[in-house]
Parts: C-alpha cells; sequence; structure tokens
C-alpha cells in the first residue's frame, strides 16, 4: 500500500463521472522536487490552473508511484470524452514548458475521447501498474 493522499478537490462520488476533465500532477517524492532539475514545478502548477480554470479540474497528489518518469500528469475525460471512448492518459517527464502548453491546448479542445492529443504526447505517454492505475480510480 502506498502513502498517497490527495491535496485537492475530492473526488466525484464512486462511479460518477466528471462533468469536465480531471489533470492530476504529481507532487510528492521525486515530482515537484529538486530531483526534477530545470524545472520551476511551482510555475508549472500554476501555469496549469490558470490556462485551465474554466476548462478542467486541476489537482495535486503526492507521489503516484512512477517515479522513473518524474514529473508525471495524468489527464483523465470528461463524462462526454469517456462516453465517447476516453480513457486517462498518463503523461511523465513533463519537464518542458512546450510540453505544458501541449497539454493544455488538448485539454482546451476537449481531451481524451473528443480530441486526440498532439502527436508530440506520444513520447511522453506511457501505461503505469495495473495497481497504480487502480488507485487514481481511472478504470
Amino acid at each position: 500500500m502506498t502513502k498517497r493522499s490527495r491535496r485537492a478537490a475530492p473526488d466525484p462520488a464512486p462511479g460518477a463521472a466528471a462533468p469536465r476533465p480531471t489533470v492530476t500532477v504529481c507532487r510528492g517524492c521525486c515530482c515537484g522536487s529538486p530531483k526534477v532539475p530545470g524545472l520551476d514545478h511551482t510555475a508549472q502548477l500554476r501555469d496549469l490552473r490558470r490556462a485551465l480554470g474554466g476548462t478542467a479540474t486541476v489537482r495535486v497528489t503526492d507521489c503516484l508511484d512512477a517515479c522513473e518518469r518524474a514529473n508525471v500528469i495524468v489527464v483523465q475525460p470528461s463524462t462526454a470524452g469517456r462516453r465517447a471512448g476516453g480513457r486517462p492518459v498518463w503523461l511523465g517527464l513533463v519537464n518542458d514548458p512546450d510540453a505544458t502548453a501541449d497539454i493544455t491546448a488538448w485539454i482546451e479542445g476537449g481531451g481524451p475521447g473528443l480530441t486526440e492529443p498532439p502527436g508530440i504526447l506520444d513520447l511522453y505517454a506511457f501505461k503505469p501498474s495495473r495497481r497504480v492505475r487502480a488507485e487514481l480510480h481511472d478504470e
């Protein structure tokens, strides 16, 4: 069992889908720490919140147990996106402001299930273990 706890808005009720996309930003253990040098972690989170304030819910969580890809962002689909077949997209090593801008543009366009992500995000996408996905209530 991991020692994770969320520090943002509570999750929707179990089984309820979010009306808009949810962006979960890892900020525990390796992510958001000096272990990932050259990135202003505070500014990245602030920029995501500003850019997506009216479009998506941005929340922070402690360690997502994907430390080999430190600076993880998970984009979960909206209700409409999930109905259209969208599933959560895990992005790791998001250490570049341009990647953050690409994520923002994709979510503003609808996000998972509604619009295709920019091709460059394929370089950041990965699939975590089933246990980790289940702990984030993705399945």
